[in-house]
């Protein structure tokens, strides 16, 4: 490489092997006996990034652990000894050096500790799985470039012992080491063999000049109601020469105007003097802004980056160093509410609703991916969520994760790696002092808070899960992570933002200083805010209870959580044939019911949909489940509905008693039953388009408790000049209840009922109907939210629904296709084009084309322009003869060269986004619907559309 400067990242041609196997020392494999190029038992293929347990999996030694009951047949740490996995890993990189260059061997995380053999040279890596490594290696690196790298991985010091009947993390043991803790199972998750021992994140090698960039802390501050900026920024410098370095540093932001074509915002260089074999730091005066482009969570405005470069200069050598980050403008302020108790969440001084999930991590043998991480983060996004909580049971998130919810406006809680249920509050009780050694807990927790602090989504520091650090460790967090004065909240009745005074110290000099350290996750704001334990629930409920004020009594639910059954074609994807048996039903005296799953269905941690004396089974409300695809096409109706009423119960008392809350979980690192709203595989759940349709940012939607019509308006604008659309429909087709609702207006930031939906006490009201909310512009007739429910009487069930699925309603089916290298974009336009009883007034104008902006009519124009021309459109007619309501419709997509196979061969091509799934079109109703997603070269994908009462599974496309 021609630069001065570079960075080589080690993630291919790697080779592991068991310690044990191997008869050669580091230092023999680093110079006279280095591993076959080609693998040579005891050599294998490695996974770097990654665990010993994932190289074992994907070089077929041993079973996936995710599959079925294959876990059990791999030998757990605990039985097998440390050494079964501590692995060599070998690889070989070229790097010249030119003179006055110096290089790192860089490692951002091993678990757990490891020797490090380069050329022959060992250098010990320290225990914690949480610390950056950094090794100058000048001296070592080969005259001829060509150097050989090995390293010994060692796991956890105390790995622990999986009991009988699993446990919440165990035995415990694990947590008196700095790791992750899940990793000996939880109620949600089975025990990960291996520990997840390896080189589990980046390796890289670096050559910089004399000087080095180290970590630098952007920070900004606001004045003048936020129109002014100031960018403050604060570096560590080290010089390695023999001699003083003369030196230029300068800054540089720019940002993105469009298609890749930047703006300098600003450009200025300081000059410096660095002494030899020295560390200094350095604080760039302030950067002026005005009015620049802030940075909005999901939901309340762009996510506007800014792109931050640092160069550093010697002279006599020329550029020695560079570090670029993307850089957002926004604060963020926290604190508890005075109205509900609960956290208070502002940005850019408006109040944000939290409305989110837990997360635990990507993968459970740590297979970890910016593409992955893409779709992960992406579909937080799209289910219309603010806030991701990184569980302390799991990983301090990588950059990669960050970085996509910097991009989708995701705010992050970081949690530390303390939980409860190990640290000092499970049973039986350990560890009440946490990990053995509280100054490595501290090193990783500083090193981390320096690796994330400049992404603008990360949003506060937790010390632990339902359970606060050592008395020493919290202590020391709540002085590391103190706030500047700028950044403490100020009351709402104060002066407004005002200057940094010209006394305080630049908030870039401070380890973090301007987001909130909270000390556990039910202490200050969050649950009851003493930490006793006021999170969840976790099973399935009836709907209509989150909607009432008894349900939960504190402002902020850190943790509330319910069903996740996936698909049937998800079943038999990770499952034998034994596991594709649905629970047995089983009624008990008090007329409830008790699921009871098959042996792999408990293994992969079912969550049932009955809770005996509390909630009737909410599958068999829809009657008898015949088999897996009944059984889970039931349990994807009652996912949307459980998720769907979860979140707008909680929105209805938006602010009046509640400031968010966060779901227990969004998805699972493993092939698990529980939790999730989408599957290990990627495939969303019904639940997933609940979410995305109840957290909408202006909703329309009805109270289950009251059946008042409520609309939420979570915006800083208020809405004017809108109407409501209300109409029922029955399982005949006919409409029995319509009525408008118009020259309606909202404030922002509030929740108002509008009127009560009479039709359950209207004359002879139907057991079983549809509701069709509708909220839109009256000048355009542009749809703002639409919410579509079936419903039931009190004391009546979904089972004549059961009937229903024998009409065949008749669809028509619009698609137009683009494709941009291997990501497909598919434009489908649904109609139901069953008669229609009467025309509503929104149907009106989307057939006449009054509204010119208006979601449906758009299609409806192209369609009526390019039928029977070949533009790219494509025309597909689902024949039918009944009227009614076209019901719980589900796009999917294929590899066509699979389909027609046997039933358990998985044909989806995963993971898609769809802009909605799972939707309702009543009588001569049409619904624009976006696809896309990425094909293997030579994939040819086709598009199918089940629907309840569709005649089938039908392919489109």
């Amino acid at each position: 490489m021609a630069e001065q400067h570079r960075k080589i990242i080690l993630d291919s041609g790697w080779l592991a092997a068991r310690s044990t196997d191997v008869e050669f020392s580091g230092t023999q494999l680093t110079t006279t006996h280095p591993p076959p190029t080609s693998p040579i038992s005891p050599w294998m293929n490695a996974l770097v990034p990654g665990t010993v347990l994932g190289t074992l999996v994907k070089n077929k030694i041993l079973p996936d652990p995710f599959y079925g009951l294959q876990n059990e047949s791999i030998i757990d740490i605990a039985v097998s000894g440390r050494e079964h996995y501590t692995f060599w890993f070998f690889t070989t990189f070229h790097c010249n050096l030119l003179e006055n260059q110096y290089c790192d061997l860089n490692f951002r995380g091993i678990n757990y500790y490891a020797d490090v053999y380069l050329n022959g040279h060992e250098i010990s890596l320290p225990r914690g799985m949480f610390r950056r490594h950094s090794l100058d290696v000048t001296d070592i690196i080969h005259p001829d470039g060509h150097n050989l790298l090995a390293v010994l991985v060692h796991p956890p010091n105390h790995p622990g012992t999986i009991p009988p009947k699993g446990g919440q993390g165990g035995d415990h043991e694990i947590g008196k080491d700095v790791t992750t803790q899940y990793v000996e199972g939880w109620d949600w998750m089975a025990p990960i063999r291996d520990r997840n021992t390896g080189i589990w994140d980046e390796v890289t090698i670096s050559v910089t000049g004399p000087v080095k960039i180290i970590d630098p802390h952007l920070v900004s501050s606001f004045y003048d109601d936020y129109k002014r900026a100031y960018l403050h920024t604060t570096t560590e410098l080290e010089n390695r020469s023999l001699w003083t370095a003369e030196c230029s540093l300068s800054i540089e932001v720019t940002t993105e105007v469009e298609d890749g074509i930047c703006l300098v915002e600003h450009l200025q260089t300081q000059n410096l003097s660095i002494p030899s074999k020295s560390r200094v730091q350095y604080t760039f005066p302030e950067l002026f802004f005005s009015k620049p482009n802030l940075w909005w969570p999901n939901g309340m405005g762009k996510q506007s980056l800014y792109n931050v470069v640092i160069v550093i200069d010697v002279i006599g050598f020329g550029e020695s160093d560079s570090w670029s980050h993307h850089f957002g403008f926004r604060k963020i302020e926290s604190y508890i509410d005075d109205a509900t108790g609960g956290r208070l969440f502002k940005v850019n001084g408006e109040r944000i609703f939290i409305r989110g999930g837990n997360w635990i991590l990507s993968d459970g043998l740590l297979r970890l991916s910016k593409k992955r991480y893409n779709t992960d983060i992406k579909f937080h996004a799209d289910m219309n969520f603010n806030m991701i909580r990184c569980w302390g049971g799991g990983l301090a998130e990588r950059p990669e994760f960050y970085q996509c919810c910097d991009y989708y406006g995701l705010l992050v809680w970081q949690e530390f790696w303390i939980t409860g249920d190990v640290d000092g509050r499970g049973v039986p009780v350990s560890n009440p002092k946490g990990p053995q050694d509280h100054d490595l807990f501290l090193f990783c927790a500083r090193d981390t808070v320096k690796l994330l602090r400049n992404h603008p989504s990360l949003a506060l520091w937790v010390g632990g899960n339902e359970q606060i650090p050592p008395d020493d460790i919290n202590a020391a967090l709540k002085i590391d992570l103190r706030l500047h004065p700028y950044f403490e909240h100020v009351d709402e009745n104060d002066k407004p933002i005002g200057e940094l005074s010209p006394m305080s110290r630049d908030p870039s000099q401070y380890l973090d200083g301007t987001r909130v350290y909270i000390q556990g996750s039910l202490w200050e704001g969050f649950a009851d805010g003493k930490g006793n334990f006021t999170d969840g629930p976790y099973e399935i409920q009836n709907p209509e209870s989150f909607f009432k004020d008894d349900f939960y009594k504190y402002g902020f639910n850190p943790e509330v959580g319910s069903v996740g059954m996936p698909i049937a074609s998800t079943i038999r994807a990770t499952m034998p044939v034994e596991g594709w048996q649905i629970p047995l039903f089983k009624k008990l005296p008090n007329g409830y019911v008790e699921e009871v799953p098959n042996p792999i269905w408990e293994y992969h941690k079912f969550i049932p949909y009955s809770k005996p004396e509390k909630v009737h089974d909410q599958i068999q409300l829809y009657g008898d489940a015949k088999d897996l695809d009944d059984f889970c096409l039931k349990a994807q109706l009652v996912n949307y509905i459980q998720y769907r009423a979860l979140l707008e119960g909680w929105t209805s008392r938006m602010w009046s008693k509640y400031t968010g809350l966060l779901i227990w979980k969004t998805q699972n690192p493993w092939t698990g039953l529980r939790g999730q709203f989408y599957d290990h595989l990627l495939d969303q759940t019904a639940g997933f388009y609940g979410c995305r349709c109840a957290a909408e940012p202006i909703h329309v939607q009805l109270n289950l408790a009251t059946y008042f019509i409520e609309v939420v308006n979570t915006t800083s604008k208020e809405l004017s000049n809108v109407a409501i659309e209300v109409s029922v429909w029955d399982l005949e087709g006919t409409c029995p209840y319509y009525i408008v609702h118009e020259n309606l207006s909202f404030l922002p930031k509030k929740v108002e009922p509008i009127i009560e939906m009479e039709y359950p006490k209207s004359e002879n009201p139907k057991p079983v109907y549809f509701l069709l909310l509708k909220l839109y512009k009256m000048s355009d007739y542009r749809i703002i939210s639409r919410n579509f429910y079936w419903l039931h009487l009190s004391g009546e069930d979904y089972k004549l629904l059961e009937p229903y699925r024998k009409k065949n309603i008749p669809l028509m089916i619009t698609s137009k296709v683009s494709v941009q290298g291997s990501t497909y974009n598919i434009k489908m336009h649904v109609k139901n084009t069953s008669k229609i009883p009467y025309s509503t007034r929104l149907m009106d104008a989307a057939n006449n084309g009054t509204g010119k902006e208006h979601e449906f009519s758009w299609f409806y124009r192209i369609h009526r322009c390019f039928v029977g021309k070949n533009d790219g459109l494509k025309v597909s007619e689902i024949q039918g003869y009944d009227v009614g309501v076209a019901f719980f419709l589900q796009f999917s997509v294929h590899d066509a060269s699979k389909m027609g196979y046997k039933e358990e061969k998985d044909t989806r091509i995963l993971p898609v986004h769809y802009s909605d799934n799972y939707f309702s079109l009543v009588p001569g109703e049409d619904l624009p619907v976006n696809i896309t997603f990425e094909v293997p070269f030579g994939v040819n994908p086709r598009i199918t559309l089940h629907g309840w009462n569709c005649n089938g599974e039908h392919n489109i496309l």
